[in-house]
């Protein structure tokens, strides 16, 4: 996938009713499983009659129906957020029943269709892909290293020291890590050696 995955700065939500019943989708950004499953607690109103949702973090997904007919809910949810090119979010969509029945084909286009408002109305921030680099440093050019390290936009996750200088651990984005290594590399002739961490 070529496209650039964006994930949400923070909750936001959505609310549309749809022929009597009342949708609400709650977002927001997740890092692992539990804590998407953990938002999925914290919003669902047990008084609704459906708190339908899903998940996108990598290639880890899931989806539920809950108690809506099977693929009209959960999944089209799961769309939306593949449809919009996000990651590491979870969608929860609350229905109030009205007392009109949608129909399969409805319910998944009201499902999916508040879901993907929701995440369409929602400020966005790239996903960015980083990797980890570990460098040993002499105490002689640890300062002009460090320097050079944050005007390539490179972290230093860890630092530890021995007799001889300074084991860095630089969290860099992926596709720049090669390019950082080099110029480490060229601008200490050779005496730092950057290595991936993976």
């Amino acid at each position: 996938m070529s496209e650039i995955l964006t994930t949400l700065p923070g909750p936001c939500s959505f609310e549309e009713d749809i022929r009597k019943s009342r949708f609400l989708a709650q977002a927001a950004p997740v890092d692992d499983p539990a804590e998407a499953l953990a938002f999925l607690a914290r919003v669902s109103d047990p008084a609704a009659t459906h708190n339908c949702w899903a998940y996108r973090i990598g290639d880890a997904y899931r989806f539920n129906d809950d108690g809506e007919p099977g693929g009209t809910a959960g999944k089209p949810i799961l769309q939306a957020i593949d449809g919009q090119a996000r990651d590491r979010v979870v969608v929860v969509v609350t229905r109030w029943y009205g007392g009109i029945k949608l129909g399969a084909g409805g319910l998944a286009r009201a499902y999916g269709g508040c879901a993907a408002e929701c995440l369409r109305i929602a400020p966005q921030v790239p996903l960015i892909v980083t990797g980890l680099l570990e460098l040993h440093c002499e105490f002689a050019g640890l300062a002009l290293v460090k320097a050079r390290l944050r005007e390539m936009d490179a972290g230093i996750e860890d630092e530890s020291f021995d007799a001889t200088g300074a084991l860095l651990r630089v969290r860099a984005p992926l596709d720049r890590l090669e390019g950082i290594s080099q110029r480490l590399t060229d601008l200490t002739r050779g005496r730092v050696a950057p290595r991936r961490v993976d």
